[in-house]
C-alpha cells in the first residue's frame, strides 16, 4: 500500500510538473504574438505610454498602409509565387528520387542514400556565400558572352536553390515511409502492364498521402519563413524582395520614421498564414513525421 501511494504521489508530482511546464510555454509563446496583434491596431501616439496598454480603438489603417505603401502586398505576392515553385520542382524531383531509392536495389543506391543523409548535416547558412559567389561568377560569364544575368535578383532561382536546399530531408522522410508500403499492389500493376512511372503515379502516391502532406505543409513552412537565402540572393534594392525581406526592410524604415503600427502590421501579414495553416493541420503534421521517422 505504502508503495502505491508513493508511486501515485509521484505521478501526481511529474504531472503538475509537466502542466506547469506547458502553461508556461504557452505563456511565453502566446503572450508576444497576442502583444504583435495588439500592437498592430494601435495608433503610433498609444506607443508612447505603457506598452501593455490595449489599444483605444482598431485603427485598421496600419494594415492598408502596410499592405501599399510599404508594399507588402507586392512582398507577399513574391513570397506566394517563390514558395508554390520551391514545392512544385521539389516535389517534381523528391517523389521520383525517394521511389527509386525505397524501391529499386542497384549498384550505386548506398551512395547516394548516404550523400542525402550526409546533407541532413548540412546548414544552410553556411553555404549561402558559396552560392552567392557561385551565381556571381555565373552573372559574369553570361555577360562576357553578351547575354542578360538572371541568376541574382530572380525569384525562378531562389525557388530553385530552395527546392535544392530542402531535398535531403525531404528525400529522407520519403524514402523512410515508401519503404514501408508493401510491394504487393506494385508487382499487380506491373503483372497489368503498368510501367514504373505510372505505378508510382497510380499506387504509391496515393498510398504516401500522409507523408507527402507532412513534406508539404513543412517545406512550405520553412520556405514562407526563410530570409537569409533570399536576402542574399535578392541583393538588388529595385528587384522583387519576398515577404521576410520585406518585412526587415520595412523594420528599418518604420524605426526611423516612427510608424511603429505599420510595422506591427507587417510583421502580422508575414505570422497570419503559416500560424493559420499551422493550427489547421498540426496533428496530420505531427502524425506524418511521426510516420515517417519510425517506419523509415
Amino acid at each position: 500500500m505504502e508503495n502505491k501511494k508513493k508511486n501515485s504521489s509521484g505521478e501526481t508530482l511529474y504531472k503538475i510538473f509537466i502542466y506547469v511546464a506547458l502553461i508556461t510555454l504557452a505563456i511565453c509563446i502566446i503572450v508576444p504574438v497576442a502583444w504583435v496583434f495588439l500592437a498592430s491596431i494601435k495608433q503610433n501616439s498609444e506607443f508612447y505610454g505603457n506598452p501593455w496598454t490595449l489599444p483605444a480603438g482598431f485603427y485598421w489603417q496600419n494594415f492598408v498602409n502596410a499592405w501599399t505603401k510599404a508594399h507588402m502586398g507586392e512582398y507577399m505576392l513574391n513570397s506566394v509565387i517563390v514558395t508554390a515553385l520551391a514545392l512544385a520542382i521539389l516535389l517534381v524531383v523528391a517523389l521520383p528520387a525517394a521511389y527509386v531509392l525505397s524501391r529499386f536495389k542497384f549498384r550505386s543506391r548506398g551512395l547516394l542514400n548516404a550523400a542525402f543523409m550526409a546533407g541532413l548535416f548540412i546548414n544552410v547558412n553556411y553555404i549561402v556565400v558559396p552560392i552567392f559567389l557561385m551565381f556571381v561568377d555565373a552573372d559574369s560569364l553570361v555577360r562576357k558572352m553578351g547575354g542578360k544575368p538572371f541568376f541574382l535578383n530572380n525569384l525562378v532561382v531562389l525557388a530553385l536553390v530552395y527546392a535544392a536546399t530542402a531535398l535531403p530531408f525531404t528525400i529522407y522522410l520519403l524514402s523512410g515511409y515508401f519503404s514501408t508500403l508493401p510491394k504487393a499492389y506494385e508487382e499487380a500493376a506491373y503483372v497489368d502492364g503498368a510501367s514504373y512511372f505510372k505505378t508510382m503515379y497510380k499506387i504509391i502516391i496515393p498510398m504516401a498521402k500522409p507523408s507527402i502532406i507532412t513534406v508539404i505543409l513543412f517545406n512550405f513552412l520553412s520556405f514562407w519563413n526563410e530570409y537569409i537565402i533570399a536576402m542574399t540572393l535578392l541583393s538588388n534594392p529595385n528587384s522583387g524582395k519576398t515577404l521576410p525581406v520585406g518585412l526587415m526592410n520595412l523594420m528599418k524604415a518604420q524605426n526611423a520614421a516612427a510608424q511603429y503600427g505599420q510595422m506591427y502590421a507587417g510583421l502580422v501579414m508575414v505570422m497570419l498564414p503559416t500560424l493559420i495553416l499551422y493550427i489547421c493541420v498540426q496533428k496530420k503534421l505531427t502524425q506524418g513525421m511521426t510516420l515517417g521517422g519510425l517506419k523509415g
